[in-house]
Formats: C-alpha cells, structure tokens, sequence
C-alpha cells in the first residue's frame, strides 16, 4: 500500500516527506483551498531530491496553458478533480505527465464513473464530495468500490482510522486534513505526519 500527503507546502513539508519516504507528494493547485501553492514557489521544488516519492499537481479543470507552463517538468502525476472527461485524461497524458482521475462518491452511481477512466488514468481515486472539507464516503458505498493495485482512497482517512482502511484492499490511501493541526487549515503537523508513518511501517510489519 503506497502513502500519498496532499496540501502541502514546497518550502516546510517537502523535504520531511521525502525522507519519511512518502510515495507521492501533492501540492494543490486551486485558488479557493486555503492549501493552495502559489505558482512562484513551484520553483523551490528543484531544491529537492526526490527519491522514491513522486511530486503530484493537484488541480480542478487545469487549462493546456497551465499545464505547459508550470506543471510540464516539474511534476510527476497530475490529479484531476474537475469534470474532465476521459477524451481530456488522454490529452493530458500526451503531454507527459501521468494522471490521477478524481472521482467523488455520494451515491452508487457515481462508483461507476470509474469504467470511464480505468483505461486512460494511471491511477483512479476515490474521494467524498466535500472539497476541502473532512468527511469520508459513506461506509456503506467504500465497501462497493472496486479495489486492486489502480485505486486509491481519500476522505477523512487519518492516525486512528488507519488500520481499518488500510485493510480494504486499496492500492494508496490519500490524507490530508487528517494530518494537519487542529483548527489549522492547510498547515502540516509534522508530529501527525511521522505517527501517521510509523503506524504504516508498523501495520506493513
């Protein structure tokens, strides 16, 4: 099971995941999150070397002009969470970026928008429709979702949650939220981070 933190800061949180080996790093690219990266700090991101994590664009919609500009060399994965079609994700993967297709579950129906995707996305991950917010997808509809090495999880998945999603048979869980300090939107605890890791090495031993 792979580990991906998203929201975080080029400049404080980059450098402690990479050396928690982190498996893939996001950094938000939307305007109305109060996570998102300003585009001049994308530049701090050559300050680092990567490893075996993976930097991730997260971003709503993204235009080929944003893209080209500023996503194009120096991220590994792009992740998709507007409506952009399955026609947009091959676009997108042409022009050399890996992609992570965003799905938001709130009923059944919306499970199965995944058949469009599965093809075209490297990774297909499923989130709640709070945008921003802490909730999960209800228990009811995790347990339809289909599982294997392509999908992921997102929602409210945090250090006292991590042992019972960790055994749904997900490919990577995404947090967020989940690790940041309380009444602190958008900004990292490290000492959340590191538990949340230590749990992971301890449930993979």
């Amino acid at each position: 099971m792979k580990i991906k933190v998203c929201g975080l800061n080029p400049t404080r949180d980059t450098q402690l995941c990479i050396d928690l080996k982190i498996n893939y790093l996001g950094f938000v690219f939307y305007e109305k999150s109060p996570r998102n990266v300003n585009l001049s700090d994308i530049k701090l991101l050559f300050n680092y070397s990567k490893k075996n994590s993976s930097f991730v664009a997260v971003t709503v919609n993204p235009s080929d002009k944003f893209i080209k500009n500023n996503l194009i060399g120096n991220f590994n994965y792009i992740q998709l969470h507007g409506s952009e079609t399955s026609e947009r994700v091959k676009e997108i993967n042409k022009m050399g970026l890996k992609v992570i297709k965003a799905i938001k579950v709130k009923n059944q129906k919306d499970i199965d928008l995944y058949k469009n995707y599965e093809d075209v996305a490297d990774l297909i991950l499923f989130d709640s429709t709070s945008m921003e917010k802490s909730q999960s997808i209800p228990k009811d509809l995790i347990h339809k979702l289909p599982k294997g090495e392509k999908f992921g999880l997102a929602g409210a998945i945090n250090l006292e949650n991590i042992r019972e999603y960790s055994q749904l048979g997900f490919n990577f869980l995404d947090l967020s939220s989940g690790l940041e300090r309380e009444n602190l939107k958008g900004y990292k605890d490290h000492l959340k981070i590191k538990s949340f890791m230590n749990k992971i090495y301890e449930l993979k031993n």
